[in-house]
């Protein structure tokens, strides 16, 4: 880790965070770490606020499969189960070694933190960034999915389905700015429904013949190839692959393990592997119901619905099924919101992200980190105008890469502790290393031309704004000498100048501060080149004979209108005749009561504070008079 780094860490958790110095009583440290815990996860409401993605996958993963193995027919869909079960034996692959990744590293990260411990920094950046570009695009196929859906059952919808869209991803946002655990309880009822929904089609069905009804795929094309007579081991590869999008979200337990309450670790494991029992149960099970009933896919109804139809007829378990799911899929953007953000932290408190999205509100929510994820989020809705099927194949992608760099990073951290059962373990991520990594070629190379050469793109771009960010920080950090010791401070002359316009109470405010901060205090006011300009100056010079304040006014005339450029000038000449001076600029400004009164003021302030910033190195110092109700 850099200086830097080590510096804020030595420091707090940087800009905005309490001095480490001196520390806090003991009761105030508890009652603070008993309020915090207030907004953290327990197990359940892990489970409803980190596994929507994974839960709703199942609505399209048994989908992908089946339109892959359509292709050889009746064949094809004959290894739906077969395939499934792989799948389930990644999944359990997958499960196992998150667990073991939550134990290794309670700080969250996941992925990130596993290559950045031992495979090191440049895969960890890589790793980082498939989550991300992972995370952001679950947020927008999510929103899409479950708009799509909506739009189904009610298609004068259709063409609004991109200000739904957007209108959904707010109300997401605005839940998790309230805090991840407020979140966590409004989504468990849903999932709950949507989970309940999906066994209950699972069990009724297992227990039928036959379909009880067929009504949803009447009058829609069939999918299904009648010609094949063979099923070839890539079209297998291809459904696994394909199926694998089912996958998503397994991770996001492990990135947010700060986000559970103590005993952290502990709850975080119970949550992955609650997980993973009813992510592969939901997934065997309408496998199972594909065969038994033996479905065929067909075009604009999904397998999901179909299955409904067949085990509980036409009526309303089957709307309730509908609407389960399209709630669900509206709300799986939630585990993005969960996880990106203590993702985001992490990489900021690396200095590969701005320190911003380390910091947290009052209620332990990386704040810019959701409205960063909500901004590019809607940007990519904007992008594909609400349409699924452009930013489904896009999907996944970045999953795979990190599924993988995580089963090879602890393979290597097995290796290097040897703890009892070590080579077990290795031999379980090794195994699920090479299944996630043939997975990722697969998927990219069946879709780079439905658009993953996108992602393949923004991989490397990333990683290189993250080495940007990072040298950014690395330069501040040397010219700061952060991580060494200082020269002792020493007391310089000083001189404070303070810009005026007029005679107010505000003009006797700033000069009281500007007295007490300085040594020599100077008032500064810039005269207009026309007529109007010189009367106002020698109406203020006149006014401020008779005032006599005791501190001079020095006119600054303009050659053109420009307020900041005679100030500049006359702090550079100050400057310059006393190298040895401190200069400080102090602008007093109004504070209005009310936040639409800003639109009243002239950014006189703020004006004059951009010149000086811009071209000295003179200290500004903005002085707030707050005019409200009560002030006399």
């Amino acid at each position: 880790m850099s200086k830097l780094a080590d510096s804020e860490h030595a420091a707090g958790t940087g800009v905005g965070a309490p001095a480490a110095a001196g520390g806090e009583p003991p009761d105030t440290g508890a009652a603070r770490t008993t309020a915090e815990d207030r907004h953290r996860l327990t197990a359940t409401q892990g489970l409803a606020a980190l596994s929507l993605d994974a839960m709703a996958s199942v609505a399209y993963g048994p989908e992908s499969i089946v339109l892959v193995l359509a292709a050889a027919g009746a064949h094809g869909l004959g290894c739906t189960l077969p395939v499934t079960l792989a799948i389930a034996a990644l999944l359990t692959v997958l499960v196992a070694s998150y667990r073991q990744v939550i134990a290794a590293f309670p700080d969250g990260g996941g992925s990130y933190a596993v290559a950045k411990r031992h495979l090191g920094r440049r895969t960890s950046l890589v790793t980082a960034a498939s989550l991300v570009l992972d995370y952001v695009l679950n947020v927008a196929v999510s929103v899409t999915a479950g708009v799509a859906a909506l739009t189904s059952a009610f298609p004068s919808l259709y063409g609004h389905r991109l200000w739904i869209c957007l209108a959904v991803l707010v109300l997401v946002t605005g839940v998790n700015l309230r805090g991840i655990a407020e979140s966590a309880k409004a989504f468990i009822v849903p999932t709950a429904v949507f989970v309940g929904s999906v066994l209950t089609v699972i069990v009724v069905g297992l227990f039928r013949d036959a379909p009880v009804s067929t009504q949803a795929a009447e009058g829609h094309a069939s999918a299904l190839a009648g010609d094949a007579t063979a099923v070839g081991a890539l079209l297998l590869l291809k459904a696994f692959a394909a199926g694998c999008s089912a996958l998503t979200g397994v991770e996001a337990v492990a990135n947010a393990v700060p986000s559970f309450r103590a005993p952290a670790t502990r709850r975080a494991q119970r949550t992955e592997v609650a997980l993973g029992a009813l992510l592969g149960a939901m997934l065997i099970g309408l496998s199972l119901l594909i065969g038994r009933f033996h479905l065929q896919p067909v075009e604009g109804v999904t397998v999901l619905a179909q299955l409904a139809d067949a085990s509980l007829g036409h009526h309303w378990g089957f709307y309730v099924v509908q609407c389960a799911t399209v709630v669900l899929l509206a709300l799986a953007a939630n585990t993005s919101f969960g996880g990106l953000p203590v993702l985001m932290s992490l990489l900021a408190r690396d200095n590969y992200l701005p320190h911003v999205f380390a910091l947290k509100a009052d209620r332990q929510v990386h704040r810019h980190g959701v409205l960063a994820l909500a901004a590019v989020s809607a940007l990519l809705l904007v992008f594909s105008g609400g349409d699924v099927n452009t930013l489904v194949p896009l999907f996944a992608i970045g999953v795979f890469v990190g599924f993988t760099v995580c089963q090879v990073g602890m393979v290597r951290h097995w290796r290097r502790e040897r703890s009892a059962g070590w080579r077990g373990k290795a031999l379980l991520n090794g195994f699920g290393a090479v299944l996630t990594g043939v997975s990722a070629v697969v998927v990219t190379a069946t879709k780079f031309t439905e658009g993953t050469w996108l992602i393949v793109f923004a991989l490397p771009v990333l990683v290189l704004a993250f080495e940007t960010v990072h040298r950014a920080y690395g330069r501040i950090g040397e010219r700061l000498e952060l991580g060494r010791v200082p020269e002792a401070p020493r007391r310089c002359h000083s001189v404070v100048v303070v810009p005026v316009s007029s005679l107010s109470r505000l003009t006797s405010k700033a000069l009281t501060a500007a007295v007490s901060l300085g040594d020599e205090v100077v008032a500064v006011t810039v005269t207009q080149p026309d007529q109007e300009g010189r009367r106002a100056a020698e109406s203020l010079r006149r006014d401020w004979e008779l005032w006599n304040p005791g501190v001079d006014l020095v006119e600054l005339p303009a050659a053109t209108r420009a307020l900041g450029r005679p100030i500049v000038d006359y702090v550079r000449e100050l400057s310059g005749r006393h190298p040895d001076n401190r200069v400080t600029v102090l602008i007093p400004e109004v504070e209005p009561a009310h936040v639409w009164q800003r639109l009243l003021q002239n950014q006189r302030g703020a004006v004059v504070a951009h010149a000086v910033r811009r071209d000295t190195d003179a200290v500004i110092c903005r002085l707030r008079f707050r005019v409200g109700a009560g002030t006399a």
